[in-house]
């Protein structure tokens, strides 16, 4: 029996009705993998409502993708998407189709606690092994299509790979582009140039810009996880993304066709990105869920070489299986449990370390300071615990510390996103112009990126505890690697209460924000 198309009822976004492909691909084991790793990963030990996963994000990146090429075409009906009289700037039913299964499938490749898994475990287990989700995304995608023997159905009963009366590349390749950012990591040989698009003529270089944009970060990804993170955390969100879709065209820049923006939205897309650096500073960065990570990223790495889970070649470790997908679709959150109701010798230093998350046993942050710009983060670390480690009772030692560098950006380092956005006027709606930072808004952020250390102890003992904190505090006065007073010209008025909050020393397993 045929798929049929589906509605989703969201609590973000409404209904949203799923074309027939993009159910079949909701339907397999390797998507409903994303039910059981959470959007979020270590902030739902802190915030409690933060219980969403990866899957329902996948289902909203897929339906604002197709809201925003469709809105595209009823703004500009020379992007058509009839089939008659196709040019290659001309957006057609399969170019919809690619971008709503790319904006499904973007986060396939994530592991367990989502970036926990890529941005802290896999580094430490493997040194030295360059490898993001985005990668695996694109493999486990492959996998998903062939273990589901969905190549035929794609091309048979969903149109793809069809010529469209022009010479164009396959469409699963270019799913994979979009999936990985500009370029599927995966390009074949007989490419000439793997760094250029070669899957989709260059008119149409703007749907490189709707799940992932490399250029300037404004995509539905984003506009998904803004809303959905927010929504779940209690956190207001400013940004509407409404406006967007509403105000979208594309236009000629650079002789590259990019989506831009009514002059009027610059305002709405600071504070997009504003946004975006106080989700980071309110829940993702925040310090009782840091340490909650790298509490959990630790067991992890404990029980690595003792837990194995079957791919295609046999066992391998945890580690191991981003380089098998039959392996890797086995691996979620459950690992947590795995290890924490686990009885194995092998797996006791471990699961004590969940059992101390679980109990709330949580490191202590003794506080933050700002870095200076630039500064060697190793020979920073180092002198922070040689600091906090001085011999004098109670005696402390470099190992009893955890040292954390948080980055605040904008999404682009220090650089300011919206220099590279384009505007159109309601006069000349053809022309693509650049927006001065000074024309906006004098309430704009002078800089667009910060450093700050963190610095926890693992001894939860008052007097450990009170030098600790002492140790830190002289330290803090270090002008080699951090920001002191007189560097910070803070506006009059400046509130210091944040400052001063972190300054005490946090309850041992305090969730408070």
């Amino acid at each position: 029996m045929a798929t049929k198309s589906k509605v989703f009822n969201d609590p973000i976004h409404g209904h949203m009705e799923m074309d027939p492909l993009l159910v079949r691909i909701i339907d397999t084991p390797q998507f409903q993998r994303l039910r059981h790793i959470k959007q979020l990963g270590g902030t739902y030990f802190v915030f409690p409502g933060a219980s969403h996963n990866r899957f329902e994000h996948s289902l909203g990146v897929a339906h604002l993708a197709g809201k925003l090429v469709r809105a595209l075409h009823q703004r500009q009906l020379e992007l058509k998407i009839t089939p008659e009289d196709i040019t290659p700037r001309d957006i057609t039913p399969r170019d919809i189709l690619c971008v709503q299964i790319a904006g499904l499938c973007h986060d396939l490749g994530h592991g367990p606690f989502s970036h926990m898994f890529d941005g802290m475990f896999i580094p430490k287990a493997r040194p030295g092994y360059k490898w993001k989700h985005e990668k695996a995304s694109v493999d486990m995608f492959d996998h998903l299509v062939e273990v589901n023997k969905l190549e035929a159905e794609m091309k048979k009963e969903h149109g793809l790979e069809l010529p469209d009366g022009l010479e164009l590349p396959d469409d699963l390749y270019f799913i994979k582009e979009l999936i990985a950012g500009q370029k599927d990591p995966n390009q074949p040989k007989d490419l000439k140039d793997p760094d250029e698009w070669k899957r989709r003529h260059e008119d149409k270089s703007f749907l490189y810009e709707i799940v992932s944009n490399k250029r300037n970060g404004i995509d539905v990804d984003k506009w998904d996880y803004f809303a959905r993170d927010c929504y779940h955390l209690g956190i207001k969100n400013n940004f509407d993304y409404s406006r967007c879709l509403m105000f979208a065209r594309v236009c000629k820049v650079d002789r590259e066709e990019q989506i831009c923006f009514r002059d009027k939205e610059v305002g709405n897309l600071y504070d997009m990105f504003h946004t975006r650096n106080c989700l980071h500073r309110r829940a993702y960065q925040h310090r009782v869920a840091n340490i909650v990570e790298t509490m959990i990223t630790e067991a992890f790495l404990k029980a690595d070489k003792f837990i194995r889970f079957e791919g295609s070649k046999g066992k391998m470790s945890l580690s191991a299986t981003i380089d098998d997908m039959e392996a890797y679709t086995k691996v979620t959150d459950d690992v947590f449990n795995q290890i924490l109701n686990s009885s194995s010798e092998e797996l006791k230093e471990s699961r004590n370390i969940l059992q101390a998350v679980v109990g709330r046993r949580l490191y202590a942050c003794l506080g933050q300071a700002p870095l200076k710009p630039g500064v060697n983060l190793e020979e920073m670390e180092a002198s922070c615990k040689a600091a906090l480690a001085r011999q004098v009772p109670p005696v402390l030692d470099s190992e009893d510390f955890f040292v954390d560098v948080i980055k605040f950006d904008y999404g682009m380092k220090e650089k300011n996103p919206i220099d590279s956005v384009r505007f159109y006027s309601k006069d000349d709606p053809s022309k693509a112009v650049q927006i001065p930072k000074n024309q906006v808004s004098g309430f704009l952020p002078e800089k667009f990126s910060e450093q700050l250390v963190r610095v926890y102890c693992k001894k939860d003992d008052s007097k450990s505890l009170e030098a600790a904190k002492n140790n830190f505090d002289q330290w803090r006065s270090n002008k080699q690697f951090l920001l002191q007073d007189e560097d910070i010209k803070a506006p009059d008025g400046t509130p210091e209460d944040q400052q001063d909050d972190m300054k005490e020393v946090n309850p041992v397993g305090s969730n408070v924000e």
